[in-house]
């Protein structure tokens, strides 16, 4: 099993960077504009391993369809190791390459919840490891003045001195959410959070291909308390699949403002994000619209044709004491046309704390909480009543549909400087908005070394 040879690798001493997958784009080196103490380097390279292995127990489900989450006892587990390279092309320039090597499933083939369980659990299931790249890319800083900061070496972060106020921009193979709807407390599969609906906005549907990460170009500006960034992103040929639309005639225009300010001397962020797909989507009334043969399906493929389907989202974070923080997410759709490549959430709110253990003696361990309401559209709801499938959803009939509401809680245990082992419980009510299924206990362990 790759997860035998990669731990093997470890105990040799291959460990990995902290971290999620990092965001690639430069931003102020901490909250207060001040850098870090690392010189320039030339070069950089980091790495990671995780993996994650999750189980619930069987749950009340009277039916099922094609896309339900698995009612009996089940058991899924999903492996990663990442390296980080990055080389100073030019002054303000560097190049950064990622290649990965994955393997294993989500639970239920990753179906069946609108917030799904893990945030490690590609739409693409694997069992035997396989290599692919899923970045490579681009990031030129232009200094605009300021302080003087010094980002250290990281993850996609070759550390090079440079002003606080600059424009960033980074062009290749990335995902949308390295840069955008970032959150310091919930945004990490691989360390904090791991539900879909709490690392990231639900309703946020950004461009990627199955495995989250897409072609694009996005710049930032940061002045001393607001940056401004905006991207463009291809979008998949069709709906949820591998293969990206390269020409950019389906794409995702996404803008988002951050604001940084201090709370009784505590740091603090505030975001809003506008997005807009444009792409070859079906709409959810037309598909129930479409005269069918008798005991046939609607289904939003046989409907799809250019059309736009906007969102917005909003994002709080803010630090209350040093060990101890809170974050907040809400964020909406156009809920007339299908999920184009994350999930069917329509509207979803999310809140939760985040504790280190300076208080018992343990500040590099962390314990997380957070609750997340998700919703469908009034027209979504009709065409999974009438029995349609979506991109992670679909029992085969929704009689009763439901705000699908979500629990998650974690401890975070640094074992060493280079690896942590976590523990996840998530309580899932109505899956899928269905409430005839669930509720749901879904229990996770966690592996995670860096370098």
């Amino acid at each position: 099993m790759l997860r035998h040879a990669l731990c093997a690798a470890l105990a040799a001493g291959c460990t990995a960077v902290a971290g999620a997958d990092p965001a690639p784009a430069a931003g102020p080196a901490d909250e207060n504009g001040a850098g870090g103490s690392g010189s320039s380097e030339a070069w950089s390279l980091h790495g990671q391993f995780t993996t994650v292995a999750q189980y619930h127990p069987s749950f009340t489900s009277p039916y099922r369809g094609t896309n339900s989450l698995d009612p009996g006892n089940s058991g899924r587990e999903t492996v990663d190791l990442t390296l980080y390279a990055g080389v100073r092309v030019w002054s303000g320039g560097a190049f950064y390459v990622n290649p990965e090597i994955d393997q294993g499933f989500g639970l239920s083939t990753t179906l069946g919840l609108g917030g799904f369980s893990s945030g490690e659990a590609y739409k693409v299931g694997v069992a035997n490891p396989y290599f692919r790249l899923p970045r490579y890319f681009l990031r030129q800083v232009f200094d605009l003045g300021g302080n003087d900061v010094a980002p250290e070496s990281d993850a996609n972060q070759v550390a090079d001195r440079q002003a606080s106020e600059n424009v960033t921009l980074t062009a290749g193979k990335f995902s949308a959410v390295d840069l955008f709807d970032t959150n310091r407390y919930a945004h990490d599969p691989r360390t904090d959070f791991m539900n879909w609906a709490v690392i990231d906005s639900g309703a946020y549907d950004y461009a990627a291909d199955s495995w989250g990460y897409t072609y694009g170009v996005a710049a930032e500006w940061t002045q001393a308390w607001w940056t401004l960034r905006a991207g463009s992103f291809a979008l998949s040929r069709v709906p949820n699949e591998r293969t990206l639309d390269r020409s950019f005639k389906q794409f995702e225009l996404v803008a988002e403002a951050e604001e940084r300010h201090a709370w009784s001397g505590h740091p603090g962020k505030l975001r809003l994000l506008a997005f807009n797909n444009r792409g070859r989507m079906g709409g959810y009334d037309a598909a129930l619209d479409l005269p069918l043969p008798a005991g046939a399906l609607p289904s939003t493929a046989a409907v799809r044709r250019m059309a736009s389907r906007p969102g917005v989202a909003l994002n709080f974070e803010q630090e209350v004491v040093p060990d101890l923080g809170v974050f907040a997410r809400a964020s909406v759709n156009d809920g007339t046309k299908e999920a184009y490549e994350f999930t069917e959430i329509n509207r979803s709110l999310a809140a939760g704390v985040s504790l280190a253990g300076d208080r018992w003696s343990r500040a590099q361990d962390t314990v997380g909480a957070a609750f997340v309401v998700n919703g469908l559209s009034s027209a979504a709801r009709r065409y999974f009543a009438a029995g349609g499938m979506g991109i992670l959803i679909g029992d085969g009939r929704l009689p009763d549909c439901r705000f699908e509401k979500i629990v998650e809680t974690y401890y975070a245990l640094r074992l060493t400087a280079h690896l942590a082992l976590s523990v996840d419980y998530q309580y899932v009510v109505n899956p899928a908005y269905n409430a005839d299924r669930g509720p749901v206990s879904i229990f996770g362990v966690r592996i995670h070394a860096q370098m």
